[in-house]
């Protein structure tokens, strides 16, 4: 009974030295997490006075930051709790090394991401074609790039992957060029064409003209003369701009005539009368 006694004092003691090692890694803890949000806030709103900031650079910048705060806030609530922080920051290393040994992948994500950032091949808003995929970029994540397909899909392409690999940025010029091709038949006067292309041409609001638009015989082909135009457009209206023309073309075309050919194949039937013996 008295041994019983004695460890029931004994916890008691303990408990009772470790309290303010407890309220005070409690209250490392609590103003730790205020001060990594407040300094967060701070950070934002310098880097949001620059005009220049970009929001991705603002974005990943923050996630980097906050990790790194609380790790060190981490190491400070155990060393609070009276545990030796040297043992402990050994044993992590240890087991970041393990973990990065068994998450090669990830790290070269996370460093693709960090050349995306620091080289910006494409931001926020851009559509991009890279991997086989197109789509607007929509964030820029630690280890993923999150983007939003035309037909409304979200496509998440590793970082390490996207940074080594062709890139097509479609939004890092203002303006656009559209290598549009119509054929017309041998029939057709050349001139006659040429001046109803350059109607087209005119009619649409969307087509700039700086650069100037060209038109031109692109090639002979088999069945039908082949134009070759040029046109530029903002990235804005870019596929309006294609769809109007192909549609204008055709109404014009067919308003004077002009035969848009087709393929086609012309057959020679024989009969042949058996003769009776």
């Amino acid at each position: 009974m008295n041994s019983l006694e004695d460890i029931i004092d004994k916890l008691s003691e303990s408990l009772l030295n470790f309290m303010p090692n407890l309220i005070k890694a409690i209250a490392i803890l609590v103003i730790g997490i205020i001060a990594i949000k407040f300094l967060r806030w701070i950070m934002k709103r310098i880097m949001n006075r620059n005009p220049e900031s970009d929001p991705t650079l603002i974005k990943f910048a923050m996630n980097i930051l906050t990790w790194g705060l609380r790790v060190i806030l981490i190491v400070m609530v155990i060393g609070a709790l009276g545990i030796e922080t040297s043992a402990f920051v050994a044993v992590l290393g240890a087991a970041g090394l393990a973990i990065g040994l068994s998450l090669q992948g990830s790290l070269s994500n996370f460093a693709g991401g960090v050349l995306i950032i620091l080289f910006k091949p494409f931001r926020v808003g851009d559509f991009i074609q890279a991997q086989g995929e197109g789509g607007t970029v929509m964030e820029i994540q630690i280890l993923y790039t999150r983007l939003l397909t035309p037909t409304n899909q979200v496509i998440y392409i590793p970082n390490g992957s996207l940074s080594n690999g062709n890139i097509t940025n479609y939004s890092k010029e203002p303006i656009r060029k559209a290598d549009l091709t119509i054929g017309v038949g041998y029939n057709s006067d050349i001139r006659q064409v040429k001046s109803i292309l350059k109607r087209v041409i005119e009619m649409d609001k969307n087509i700039l003209k700086d650069p100037e638009p060209v038109i031109r015989v692109r090639e002979l082909a088999d069945s039908s003369v082949n134009f070759q135009i040029f046109a530029w457009a903002t990235n804005e209206n870019y596929w309006q701009m294609l769809s109007d023309f192909k549609e204008n073309a055709k109404i014009e075309l067919d308003k004077e005539g002009i035969e848009i050919p087709f393929p086609q194949r012309d057959l020679n039937v024989k009969y042949l009368q058996e003769k009776k013996s």
